[in-house]
């Protein structure tokens, strides 16, 4: 009888905080900070209704994201200016078109320590911070789980931020830093929207040629952390041969799914939540959705605790298999600007590579095509190097050289730890395409770099 009166409590309460997507804007004042879940974890039921807070006549509000799927039209409306300014901590297509518009500035930021320093400063501004997020439904306990999004949502809620959350049947149930119950949210929208679905995309032999080089890095028993891409699927491919690996990762991905079920991951040597697969967030088909689903095994953490180096290491032959845009001849990297474009963003990468070297018998590896093209003004298409003498104007260095470990292309492996400039221009020049070497290395004498 007792447990019955707790569930009608928990049902009740539930009830009373159930309301619309503009009611629950209404709840929003002056100065607020908005912090909308990542990726595929972002409530879409909210944020498509962002626009109302221009009738509800609060000013000042900001709202952060990190990497939107979708481009709201709140995010392109320049009425928002006064209403709500835009943080993003992960840049997309819809962000980037946003940005030559003023609409959204950039943070520059590592994932471990980019929530305390924001927090700090909204303490210092006198701000509130609210937290938006999705959530699959509550259970007999009271509890919701922040589902396929754990990077910061927890430690908000753990920080007192006001809690609106879309509460949504589609969206598998996790576990770890993923539990919320329903006295902790302010307001409860619900919605049946499909969730986000990708599919693996074919990869090249390019990629297939690259995932080879790494995997021939990658011994059993290491501790693995990949990536969305193609480069990272023909990794996942070439280590289904391997054994005893662990999983310890920012995203898991659905050839995370493929090497634990192949027997290649096992997470029985890990040294750190051995039997687990841990990771901060999730997206891709509905069979990663449904392997996750009250899967107890894979352990949803802030990326305060993944993505910390000091963590990281404490891992076993950890290996971080991590993209560039651009690295220059003394292994700057080049990850999240196309000069003076904000393309994507830090997310975990400085981390994850300081972190793998701090591991015994840890691996940090940058892989990436050796070119990419673009078209000149009769369309014809041009080569370019990705291995360059200098960075171009205006990039941000993601990983210093200090840093840089291995860099894989599909013309082979240049290891830089311990290596001085002149050998490590020598190694980088030997992994560039063909077409380039003669002219890196003229340029290098040049330009003196050794």
């Amino acid at each position: 009888m007792e447990r019955k009166i707790f569930m009608r409590s928990f049902e009740e309460i539930y009830r009373e905080k159930k309301m619309t997507a503009e009611q629950a804007l209404e709840l929003i004042q002056d100065n607020d900070y908005m912090f909308s879940a990542q990726a595929a974890g972002e409530p879409e039921a909210i944020l498509e209704k962002l626009q109302y807070l221009k009738k509800t006549g609060v000013k000042n509000t900001v709202l952060n994201t990190c990497l939107p799927l979708k481009y709201y039209e709140s995010f392109k409306d320049p009425e928002m200016k006064g209403v709500m300014a835009h943080n993003g901590w992960f840049f997309n297509a819809g962000l980037r078109d946003a940005q030559t518009k003023k609409l959204v500035s950039d943070v520059p930021q590592s994932s471990t320590s980019i929530l305390r320093k924001t927090l700090d400063r909204i303490a210092y501004e006198n701000r509130r911070p609210v937290v938006l997020a999705t959530v699959s439904p509550m259970d007999q306990h009271g509890y919701m789980s922040l589902s396929i999004s754990a990077i910061y949502e927890r430690d908000l809620i753990n920080k007192g931020a006001l809690a609106i959350v879309e509460v949504n049947p589609n969206f598998p149930r996790t576990f770890g830093d993923t539990q919320v119950h329903i006295s902790e949210v302010a307001a409860v929208v619900e919605s049946d929207r499909p969730i986000f679905k990708s599919k693996l995309a074919p990869y090249t032999e390019v990629d297939a040629a690259i995932g080879r080089y790494v995997a021939s890095l990658i011994e059993d028993g290491s501790t693995i952390q990949l990536g969305i891409g193609n480069i990272p699927n023909a990794v996942a491919t070439e280590l289904k041969s391997k054994r005893h690996l662990g999983i310890h990762t920012e995203m898991f991905t659905e050839t995370m799914v493929d090497l634990i079920e192949c027997g290649a991951v096992d997470n029985s040597q890990k040294g750190l939540l051995n039997g687990y697969s841990v990771c901060s967030f999730t997206m891709g088909s509905q069979r990663l959705y449904d392997y996750i689903d009250n899967n107890p095994s894979v352990l949803f953490k802030s990326c305060t605790f993944t993505n910390d180096p000091y963590t990281i290491g404490k891992n076993n032959k950890f290996i971080s298999v991590n993209a560039t845009l651009e690295v220059d001849l003394t292994g700057q990297c080049a990850s999240e600007t196309v000069g003076h474009t904000q393309w994507s963003g830090t997310g975990g990468q400085s981390e994850t590579v300081q972190g793998a070297q701090m591991s015994p018998g840890g691996k940090s590896i940058i892989a990436m095509h050796s070119t990419y093209t673009t078209k000149d003004e009769s369309g014809k298409e041009v080569l370019h190097s990705k291995i360059v003498p200098f960075l171009r104007e205006g990039s941000v260095v993601t990983t210093s050289r200090n840093d840089t470990d291995y860099v894989v292309t599909e013309y082979g492996i240049a290891w830089l730890r311990g290596l001085n400039v002149s050998r490590r221009v020598e190694a980088l020049i030997n992994i560039a395409h063909p077409d380039f070497r003669e002219e890196l290395r003229r340029q290098a004498e040049i330009n003196r770099i050794w």
